[in-house]
């Protein structure tokens, strides 16, 4: 088996690499990534040492993937995945990466006949949407209401059938338009693929900042003892995410490759779910607890471009068809974060301090 990784040097792609050359060490893993995203260059004499190939190239340059051969599978974990992208410039640039880089990708898996597995995101789904969504504020936690007048929304979550309508910021729209081309070469290049929008994915080696990564941020700043806010929606911090750990990802992407015809051609919400969910307020008690540090936490009432109030992944459509769900909860995922933490303080403060 050839697999090939974009964006391989990050957290998710140069964490898929490691599970999967150490579940099937005769698969042969190729990690292709630019390194603009800083700390990911920190990776590549770990994946080396673990036999995994690295390719310095850039998904916007059709000609980097020359030195590419045979191909089975491209998981395409590459973007620019900051929320916030292209809302005060550098427009073109994320569409570069995130549109033009998928087409390119597309087109090197019709050239090499290989099946293509993309993440892309629960960003997809439109903010105006999403704040419309009825919730109830607890004591901790901002809660979904059982009465909704939105199509896609249960007590468990966002489904698939979640309305599209709408603007969902710069980001989210260049993954969907990635989705939306992918259905096209489904159709005319006979692509076999499946799409899996990720909800906020977590774990050891993700450079955490406020916009992509805050469960890493929320931890490194305890550990630290650095200050942070809660913004929006009252400053409160009863904002909610569910949260995946890396290594649930893992999983149920080796199902996917193992089992591809189960999930050809499908489109599935992939998260956390209400389990494995958090508001930053809760998610405070709990790095307090794992840390044993208690930092400062500002109060800003005012929204933020792109924020949202919930959302949390309705994982029933994956959960039927192939029986996979989350294992690892909140707790687990700050306890593995923490430890990765401590091991490499020193490599790390001048990324996260």
């Amino acid at each position: 088996m050839n697999i090939l990784i974009t964006g391989g040097c990050g957290f998710v792609g140069s964490n898929l690499a490691l599970k999967f050359k150490k579940n099937y060490p005769h698969y042969n893993i190729i990690v292709f990534d630019n390194l603009k995203r800083r700390g990911s260059e920190l990776n590549i004499s770990l994946l080396k040492s673990h036999n995994i190939e690295f390719i310095h190239g850039d998904i916007r340059n059709e000609e980097d993937f020359e030195l590419l051969d045979e191909l089975d599978i491209i998981i395409d974990s590459s973007a620019e995945p900051s929320v916030l992208a292209g809302i005060a410039g550098g427009q073109k640039q994320l569409i570069n990466i995130n549109l033009v880089g998928t087409l390119n990708i597309l087109n090197l898996c019709i050239a090499k006949k290989a099946k293509f597995i993309f993440l892309s995101t629960s960003r997809v789904y439109p903010i105006i949407k999403l704040n419309e969504i009825l919730v109830i504020e607890g004591s901790t936690r901002f809660e979904i209401d059982i009465q909704q007048d939105l199509s896609g929304i249960t007590e468990a979550g966002i489904s698939e059938m979640f309305p599209l309508q709408g603007y969902r910021s710069l980001y989210g729209a260049s993954k969907l338009a990635s989705e939306l081309i992918i259905e096209e070469y489904n159709h005319f290049y006979q692509l076999e693929s499946v799409i899996n929008r990720c909800g906020v994915i977590a774990g050891p080696r993700q450079m955490g900042k406020v916009d992509q990564g805050v469960t890493v941020l929320w931890v490194a700043r305890h550990f630290w003892k650095k200050d942070l806010a809660y913004f929006g929606y009252g400053g409160t911090g009863k904002q909610v995410r569910d949260v995946l750990h890396i290594d649930d990802l893992y999983d149920l992407i080796d199902s996917q490759i193992n089992n591809f015809n189960l999930y050809n051609n499908k489109i599935l919400n992939i998260g956390g779910g209400l389990d494995s969910s958090f508001s930053l307020l809760e998610l405070t008690d709990i790095c307090k607890e794992v840390t044993g540090n208690s930092i400062k936490i500002e109060s800003v009432k005012e929204d933020r471009n792109a924020d949202i109030r919930l959302y949390v992944t309705d994982n029933a459509q994956i959960n039927k068809l192939s029986g996979w769900k989350p294992k690892k909860n909140t707790t687990k995922i700050v306890e593995d974060i923490f430890i990765w933490l401590k091991e490499n303080e020193e490599q790390l403060k001048s990324i996260l301090n």
